[in-house]
C-alpha cells in the first residue's frame, strides 16, 4: 500500500467528537487547513452514541448529519480515523506533529454493501455499544458511521476467512498490504477535543454494578434505547430480556464522592430525566425512580425538569443510594437508600437499576505538552501557547454547550495564526 498522504495545516484538531467536528468545520470555512485525528473508525465520538439529545429529544443525527456534510464538501479539511498523535514539538505557529495511522484494511473504493460481512463468521464485541452485543469481524462501525466505510478487524488478518472477504469483495476495496504508519504534519496550532469516557462503574462496590445483573450505567441505557443498539431499541433486562415497567435511576454514581470523582459532571441529571421518559414513551404504564443528592437543571432546562417531574409515573426522592443488592430468585434489583427530606429509610425493588456515572476527561495521550488539572481536563496554561482544550477534554459540558465552546476554539486557533 502506498503511504497515506497527509500535507500540512494550520489547525490540527485531536479528536473527531461533536467539540472537535464543530472546531474543524468552524475553522475550515474561513480558510484554515485543517488535519482533523480520530482515533475510532469512525467520526461522532460519544454524540454518535446517543438515542437522544436533551431537551428536544431528537437523534443524534440532526446534528452529525450536517457536520458530515460540511466536512465531506470542504477540500480543507483531512480526516484520518483509527489514528492518534503521538507527539507534538514546537511553539505556536509552528508546531510538527507525529500521527500514527493504523490499518483499516478498506480503502475508499468501499459501498458499504456488506458482502464482506456477509462470508465473515467470527464475532468480535461490539464496541459502540458498550460490548453488550457482538458483531462481525468485517463490520460497518454503526449505521450513520462516517466514513461510511467498513472496517476489517485485526482478528482475521491472515486467516482463510479474510481471503472470503477479499473474494467477496466486486469493488477491490478490501486492501491487506495496508500497514500501520507514521506521518509528521507541520501546523500552527492544536486543538485538543479528545472528549471523555464514563466513570467505571466497577469501582463503586456498594452500587452492585458487575454483580447484579440488571444494574447498567446510564451509557449503556443510551444504547439499549437506540434503534441501532443491541435490543433495538427495546429497553429489556440484561438477565432475561424482559420487559421493564420498574425503573431505578442512581444519581452521582461516583460523582461529587472524595473516593471517586470529586466534581460534578453537570449533565446526569438531565441524562436520566430524559432516560426517564424513554421508558415512559415504551411502556405507558412504567413507573420510574430518581434518586438524587441535588437535580442541576439551571438555566434553558428548567422547563424539561418541570415537565418530566410532572409525570404522575416518575419519582424523584432526594437521597443517595447506599447498597444495592439482587434478588437471587427474581433477578430483581433491591435498592437502599434515605429520604432525607422525610428522613425515611426506603427499601424500594425494581426491574433495573440506571447508574448515573460522571465523566473522566480522555487524555490524548502520547508526548503533548498539555497542561491538566488535578482531574486530567486541559486548563488554560499561559506559557504554552498555540494549544487549546475544548468540550468536554476541558470540563464536563453538554452537546449544546460543547458546540458554543468549540466555536470558541476555533477563533483562537485562527488568532494563532495570525501571531505566527
Amino acid at each position: 500500500m502506498a503511504d497515506t498522504k497527509v500535507s500540512d495545516g494550520d489547525v490540527l484538531v485531536i479528536g473527531g467528537g461533536i467539540s472537535g467536528l464543530t472546531t474543524a468545520v468552524e475553522a475550515a470555512e474561513v480558510g484554515c487547513r485543517v488535519i482533523l485525528v480520530e482515533k475510532e473508525p469512525s467520526l461522532g465520538g460519544r454524540v454518535a452514541r446517543n438515542n437522544k439529545y436533551y431537551t428536544k429529544l431528537c437523534p443524534p443525527s440532526c446534528g452529525l448529519e450536517i457536520n458530515f456534510k460540511r466536512i465531506k464538501k470542504n477540500p480543507n479539511i483531512q480526516c484520518l480515523t483509527l489514528s492518534e498523535v503521538e507527539a507534538i514539538s514546537g511553539g505556536e505557529g509552528n508546531y510538527e506533529v507525529t500521527i500514527r495511522i493504523n490499518p483499516r484494511y478498506v480503502n475508499e473504493n468501499c459501498t458499504a454493501c456488506g458482502k464482506c460481512a456477509e462470508v465473515c463468521v467470527t464475532e468480535i464485541p461490539n464496541e459502540f455499544n458498550l460490548g453488550m452485543d457482538k458483531i462481525r469481524a468485517a463490520y460497518l462501525p454503526h449505521p450513520m458511521a462516517f466514513p461510511m466505510r467498513y472496517v476489517i478487524a485485526p482478528e482475521i488478518i491472515g486467516t482463510e476467512e479474510v481471503k472470503k472477504c477479499l473474494d467477496a469483495c466486486k469493488y477491490n476495496a478490501i486492501d491487506l498490504d495496508m500497514k500501520q504508519e507514521t506521518v509528521k504534519v507541520k501546523v500552527g496550532a492544536v486543538v485538543v477535543a479528545t472528549g471523555w469516557n464514563p466513570y467505571d462503574a466497577a469501582k463503586i462496590d456498594n452500587l452492585g454494578f458487575g454483580k447484579c445483573r440488571n444494574v447498567i450505567t446510564n451509557v449503556m441505557m443510551e444504547r439499549l434505547a437506540s434503534p441501532s443498539g443491541p435490543t433495538k431499541g427495546r429497553i429489556v433486562r440484561p438477565s432475561d430480556g424482559k420487559e421493564v415497567k420498574t425503573v431505578i435511576f442512581a444519581q452521582c454514581a461516583g460523582s461529587r464522592d472524595e473516593n471517586h470523582l470529586a466534581y460534578c459532571s453537570g449533565v446526569c441529571c438531565l441524562a436520566s430525566l430524559k432516560q426517564a421518559t424513554y421508558v415512559r414513551e415504551q411502556y405507558p404504564d412504567a413507573k420510574a425512580t430518581i434518586f438524587y443528592i441535588d437535580v442541576r437543571a439551571l438555566g434553558n432546562y428548567e422547563d424539561f425538569y418541570t415537565k418530566v417531574a410532572g409525570d404522575e409515573n416518575i419519582s424523584l426522592i432526594k437521597g443517595k443510594v447506599a447498597r444495592v443488592e439482587e434478588d437471587p430468585t427474581t433477578a430483581d434489583v433491591v435498592v437502599e437508600a434515605e429520604d432525607t427530606l422525610t428522613g425515611d429509610k426506603i427499601k424500594a425493588r425494581a426491574d433495573m437499576l440506571v447508574l448515573a456515572t460522571g465523566m473522566v476527561p480522555s487524555a490524548p495521550g502520547g508526548n503533548i505538552a498539555v497542561t491538566y488539572d488535578e482531574f486530567g481536563f486541559v486548563v488554560s496554561d499561559p506559557s504554552i501557547r498555540g494549544i487549546y482544550g475544548v468540550g468536554c477534554a476541558r470540563r464536563p459540558t453538554g452537546v449544546a454547550q460543547s458546540v458554543q465552546d468549540a466555536t470558541g476554539a476555533a477563533l483562537k486557533a485562527m488568532q494563532s495564526m495570525v501571531r505566527r
